[in-house]
């Protein structure tokens, strides 16, 4: 391979590539290509997280460590029963990475596995993931994680002012989705209650007439304002 420009000891300490320049074969050829033209491998262990990319025309390579609240083993076992949530915090202090990351592991049930969904890239997909399973419960979880990380970001508004516009524009995509949560919430409630707020039984005679006294009495109240503005 082509390594004359790569940070080739930091990638052998990290074992993405071995001493002989060959790259690690736990990294498939399209892994290692991609890799090459920037994105980034994530290594996971447990609580642990670390991810590798390769920066400045690939002659350095950026390392970031990484923190669950869960263990991986713990969030792929629960994750059959129902939708896990996790936080994932970066370990180190520098002002570029101040950030947390926060996923939901949902099972698929057809392919048999779990899939990894973050609340910023997959926000869209993720909240119609959610609301597919026609849960109120389970959207209420999802409604107070997206509340959750919408409060970190805005803590952090203030402490790293030189990348305000990034937290901004994460802060507008959960916006976005608790917008989208809450008016999916209200409409499911109204299909469970019947598609009303109003439930009027038709063979009920002192229900329907106190309806209709009400409306009657509403009408009346409209003209006699419409009577006085005229004077």
């Amino acid at each position: 391979m082509e390594h004359h420009n790569l940070p080739t000891e930091d990638l052998k300490t990290y074992g993405i590539i071995n001493e002989d320049l060959t790259f690690s074969k736990k990294l498939s050829p399209d892994d290692v290509q991609k890799f090459l033209r920037g994105y980034t491998i994530v290594a996971d262990n447990d609580r642990n997280r670390a991810t590798f990319q390769l920066t400045d025309n690939n002659t350095q390579l950026k390392v970031i460590f990484l923190e669950r609240d869960k263990s991986l083993s713990e969030i792929l076992e629960q994750s059959k029963e129902k939708v896990q949530y996790t936080d994932i915090k970066n370990l180190s202090k520098s002002p570029d990475q101040w950030n947390i990351e926060m996923k939901a592991f949902i099972f698929d049930k057809e392919n048999s596995k779990t899939v990894e969904f973050d609340f910023i890239k997959n926000a869209t997909e993720l909240t119609a993931i959610i609301a597919d399973q026609k849960d109120l419960q389970e959207l209420g979880r999802y409604k107070a994680e997206l509340q959750k990380l919408k409060n970190y970001l805005y803590d952090k508004l203030d402490k790293y002012p030189e990348i305000a516009k990034e937290i901004a524009n994460d802060m507008n995509i959960v916006s976005r989705e608790l917008d989208a949560v809450t008016r999916i919430s209200v409409e499911d409630k109204r299909m469970y209650n019947g598609n009303s707020d109003v439930k009027l039984n038709v063979n009920d005679r002192d229900m329907y007439e106190d309806v209709n006294r009400t409306r009657e009495n509403e009408e009346q109240q409209q003209q006699e304002e419409k009577r006085r503005l005229r004077r």
